[in-house]
């Protein structure tokens, strides 16, 4: 009668009875499973981030470039046919060895980018390092066309003329050298991930802003040669 009158107090022992019941064994309740680590292993997968962001990312950035050169196109065609003091320049040549490297690199991403569908990391690699080269090639080129108008004393604030050369020409530069960089980490994402599709979605939306990259060269080459060397 004691034993029902009075519980077992905290400091007493458990027995191994108890024990037993509260593991494995027995038929008491289950301790819960750590399944942390689980969802520690599953986390990568839940925050990876979907290849349809990749193409709506570029599409914006096209976007924006498209805006920017829309605007500046407007005020070159604003200044082209009011100012007086507009002088015309007769373009470097290399701009046209420039403008062919430029729609070959285009190719050679084509072929990086059908190689890597194909399953072809090695090739796919060559063809970006290729890519690379001519997208480099293609910067030296700018550097030397504004070099040679330094030479004949055309200079930024020369003329109006000027001016929108150097900074036409100076500001697709800066996009196609984030073009470089993105190409630059395609390559080496190739050759360290193990997500064929995120390599593919990657390598598709550089692709797509590198041709719209050499498809507004061409459009900036035919305006600076209407309006500059006129």
């Amino acid at each position: 009668m004691a034993t029902l009158l009075f519980p077992p107090s905290a400091d007493t022992e458990p027995s191994p009875s108890d024990i037993s019941t509260n593991g494995s064994g027995g038929g008491g309740p289950d301790l819960p499973n750590d399944t942390g680590h689980k969802i520690v292993e599953r986390e990568p997968e839940r925050w990876a981030t979907p290849p349809s962001a990749y193409r709506l990312i570029t599409f914006l950035a096209i976007i924006w470039i498209t805006a920017l050169f829309a605007t500046l196109t407007i005020v070159l065609e604003l200044r082209w046919a009011h100012s007086m003091s507009w002088v015309s320049i007769k373009l470097p040549q290399i701009l046209y060895v420039n403008t062919v490297i430029l729609i070959l690199s285009s190719v050679t991403i084509e072929l990086a980018r059908l190689a890597l569908r194909a399953t072809r990391r090695q090739l796919c690699t060559r063809w970006i390092f290729v890519s690379l080269w001519m997208g480099s090639t293609f910067l030296v080129g700018q550097i030397l066309a504004w070099r040679e108008l330094s030479l004949r004393g055309l200079h930024l604030a020369s003329n109006p003329g000027s001016f929108f050369f150097y900074l036409m020409t100076g500001t697709h530069g800066l996009h196609l050298l984030g073009g470089i960089a993105l190409l630059s980490y395609i390559g080496f994402l190739i050759n360290r991930a193990t997500q064929t599709a995120k390599c593919q979605a990657v390598m598709d939306s550089i692709a797509l802003y590198w041709h719209f990259i050499g498809a507004l060269w061409l459009y900036l080459v035919v305006l600076l040669h209407v309006t500059i060397q006129g």
